[in-house]
């Protein structure tokens, strides 16, 4: 089993996966919105076929003083979907993930438009990234 990060944009949907042994997140793909949700979800359970998720963590996008505007609730509403598939799924505040990964990507000198062929899937890598690392913090404890 496995976790699945997801980074839901207007236009794209950043997908990562975990390792088996649930350690570290790779960067998956990114699946292009054409403004049709069923689309949007048959996309991604093919996607996730194999993989046999066992739960989804969705990068819920809050204000840098922690309240949340339209884009969170737009996220809300694509997880009441998810789970509506069957899926379980968790929210994980990504404030600023899209920067950290875009700085990372800055450093290692990618060409910007290198990055915006990356950023979506490697900021959802780094969401599903942190959830991880809470999990192992949490069983630690």
């Amino acid at each position: 089993m496995r976790y699945v990060g997801l980074d839901l944009g207007e236009k794209t949907i950043g997908v990562a996966i975990s390792d088996a042994l649930l350690f570290s997140a790779q960067p998956l793909t990114v699946i292009r919105r054409n403004g049709n949700l069923a689309d949007d979800l048959s996309a991604l359970a093919e996607i996730l076929k194999p993989y046999m998720p066992l739960e989804i963590v969705l990068g819920l996008p809050k204000n840098m003083n922690g309240t949340e505007g339209p884009r969170a609730e737009i996220t809300r509403d694509f997880a009441s979907k998810l789970e509506a598939e069957g899926y379980k799924v968790s929210l994980w505040d990504e404030r600023l993930s899209t920067m950290a990964v875009e700085k990372v990507m800055i450093e290692a000198d990618l060409s910007r438009k290198k990055r915006k062929k990356v950023v979506d899937q490697q900021a959802a890598s780094y969401i599903l990234q942190g959830f991880l690392d809470r999990l192992r913090l949490n069983k630690e404890l």
